[in-house]
């Protein structure tokens, strides 16, 4: 296995624009970064396992039952809608005490149904596996890989979030934001429903 390779994939899948990274600069931009880290501790921890758990054997059942992916993908896709809503009506800052979408399980949780980590997942473990090869430690380094980047990218989300609450003086220009926020990360289920 290519480590490096492994590392610069897992980098650049961590922190380019997805459903995981707008929630978490939605989250920061709303209550702050540090109310955003167990989020980002979820979002790292809960994809780590995911990894591992689909490079232990998961990936199997949804190859043999096509349905069960369909279930999942349009499953997953409702819940991002619904966070969509929660980020685009979240209230201005003097509105009741700020959070962020999701805490540390709901983040972990999420994974599960978040279509670019299936996307991700499903790209991973062939990619950087070999069927001779150890699939426990094979899996656990792909899933280490992974859990080892994933609060670092997604804090440069957060911290841009929070950059962004500095110029969101008013609540006009927050709610603006949340709305943005909320049609970006229903944009980016676009490629998974295809």
């Amino acid at each position: 296995m290519d480590h490096l390779a492994l590392l610069g994939f897992a980098i650049a899948m961590s922190v380019t624009p997805g459903p995981n990274v707008l929630m978490v600069a939605a989250g920061a931009a709303n209550a702050g970064v540090r109310a955003t880290v167990p989020h980002m501790c979820g979002i790292a921890i809960g994809f780590g396992a995911m990894l591992l758990i689909v490079g232990l054997g998961l990936a199997a059942p949804f190859a043999a039952l096509p349905w069960l992916h369909t279930a999942l993908k349009w499953g997953g896709a409702a819940w991002l809608l619904l966070l969509a809503w929660k980020i685009a009506r979240a209230g201005a800052p003097g509105e009741g005490p700020p959070k962020p979408p999701l805490g540390f399980v709901g983040a972990a949780l999420f994974q599960w149904v978040n279509p670019k980590a299936w996307m991700i997942a499903l790209a991973a473990i062939p990619t950087f596996t070999t069927p001779d090869g150890d699939m426990l430690r094979q899996s656990l380094t792909i899933a280490g890989a992974f859990a080892l980047v994933g609060f670092p990218c997604t804090l440069v989300w957060a911290l841009l979030g929070a950059g962004a609450s500095r110029l969101l003086r008013t609540d006009r220009a927050l709610r603006g934001f949340n709305i943005a926020m909320a049609v970006l990360l229903v944009l980016s289920l676009i490629p998974a429903l295809r």
